[in-house]
């Protein structure tokens, strides 16, 4: 089995269509672009409803709005330099720019186009997929970190935040722990060493992450959490209730996470292949473990299950899973599934209440531990001893095998630590600027009055 990361790849010289080298499978690229459109289904409108319902009804459309627009904002900006910065080569830490502005993907009046390596020998991809595809990883790392200041963030304050955290942390950690040559640059073992040299830092140290557990979830945590702290808590914390004023549409957007969520793990294959069944059914099944695991847990705490609860179990499994769906077997989905449920559960009850910020809707507890403990896991289920895949330790030849689970949750954590810590100095200092630029909070009248009203002039109920 190989070792699976997700965005490794060469850049290719463009091919024009019909050319003795090697194309693009066609059912490898339906499959990809399907798998773009499921990820950008979990921001919008997935991930906008799920939030959405758990504030205030006067905060709705605020939620709303934030989410469309930085998830548009990204992904210009991915476009405009932020996928050369993290897949084209530079140094361990950043990428070239080379690509900025998408240039040499596409020569769209001779038919030609340039071609980025999948995990396969011989079998590439088209460039322009895989840029639409990432972009939607990027676009919902951003927005994920919204949930933690919800009900009291300047709009302005967000779209300044964002365009600092995406340029100086996501994209960094993206290329350290995503970028390297691809298959076919080792044509023998010969020159292996240059080329693991030219990778990102953490793909050189071994780090497994299969679609994001550390560019994603844990840098966006770190982020949400940087950020409660230095808004502060919404007006009434802890003595009014700031109950969700709808659990119908957090239901809607956590079943249409889990729909999109097959995009986001299987499609990180970039095949349509065993990997990627064996990504979707992890997916499908720790997500189904980890709702059973937070829904008994509930039930035996506070005397009956919710549906909040199970619905935040669904994300907490589906978390946990990205960094391992296609690095682990069956039986390291079923024991991530539930270990997801049960730490999360407690990331939102028992951390929360030693954690001085107010977290609106627990993305640190959440997305942050939840990535944690999947990243963590995944370097125990890799383990060919536990049905895991193993991974590859010669690319030139294809070999396989594993270091033992005590080294690779030795170097998981360690990936694990320089992302929590990257993330958190760059939030700070984002959210430092934006405090500066236009100030973090909205005043205390428009915060009682809502964000819907006061800040986009709109109200998401017309009741």
């Amino acid at each position: 089995m190989r070792n699976l990361f997700l965005a490794a790849i060469l850049l290719a010289d463009s091919v024009p269509a019909g050319a003795s080298a090697p194309m693009p499978d066609k059912g490898d690229t339906a499959w990809m672009l399907t798998s773009t459109a499921l990820v950008l289904l979990m921001s919008v409108p997935a991930l906008a409803l799920f939030y959405g319902g758990l504030v205030r009804s006067k905060n709705m459309l605020s939620v709303l709005m934030q989410v469309f627009v930085v998830f548009s904002m990204v992904t210009v900006l991915w476009c405009a330099y932020g996928y050369s910065l993290a897949f084209t080569d530079g140094n361990a830490l950043i990428g070239g720019l080379s690509r900025l502005f998408l240039h040499g993907t596409v020569d769209a009046a001779h038919g030609s186009y340039a071609f980025a390596s999948t995990f396969s020998k011989g079998v590439p991809m088209y460039e322009l997929v895989f840029i639409a595809f990432q972009a939607t990883f990027a676009a919902i790392a951003c927005c994920l970190i919204l949930g933690s200041l919800v009900e009291r963030i300047r709009f302005a304050a967000v779209l300044v935040f964002v365009l600092v955290w995406f340029t100086f942390a996501y994209l960094p950690i993206a290329h350290m722990v995503w970028f390297w040559a691809g298959p076919d640059a080792y044509a023998d073992a010969t020159h292996a060493g240059t080329l693991d040299a030219h990778a990102g830092l953490i793909w050189q140290w071994g780090a497994l992450d299969f679609a994001g557990g550390t560019v994603v979830h844990i840098n966006a945590g770190v982020a949400g959490l940087v950020g409660a702290l230095l808004v502060g808590k919404r007006l009434g914390y802890g003595r009014e209730a700031m109950r969700p004023h709808s659990l119908t549409m957090t239901m809607i957007g956590a079943s249409l996470l889990w729909f999109g969520w097959f995009g986001f793990n299987a499609g990180s294959a970039l095949e349509a292949n065993g990997t990627a069944a064996l990504a979707f059914l992890n997916t499908y099944l720790a997500t189904a473990c980890a709702v059973l695991a937070w829904t008994f847990a509930e039930w035996a705490l506070k005397g009956r299950p919710s549906m909040l609860g199970a619905a935040s179990g669904a994300v907490s499994g589906l978390v946990a899973i990205t960094p391992a769906a296609g690095n682990v077997g069956i039986g390291g989905a079923f024991a991530i599934g539930v270990v997801a449920g049960l730490v999360c559960l407690w990331g939102v009850t028992g951390l929360k209440r030693l954690v001085p910020a107010d977290d609106a809707l627990d993305v640190f507890g959440v997305h942050a531990l939840g990535g944690i403990a999947g990243a963590l896991l995944t370097g125990v289920f890799a383990s060919p001893a536990l049905g895991g895949p193993g991974l590859v330790t010669d690319w030139s030849t294809g070999a396989t095998g594993y270091p033992g689970i005590v080294v690779q949750v030795g170097i998981q954590a360690k990936a694990v630590l320089l992302t929590v810590a990257w993330s958190a100095v760059v939030a700070f200092l984002a959210w430092k600027l934006a405090d500066l630029l236009v100030g973090l909070r909205v005043s205390e009248e428009h915060e009682r009055q809502g964000l819907d009203i006061t800040s986009h002039g709109e109200s998401a109920y017309d009741h």
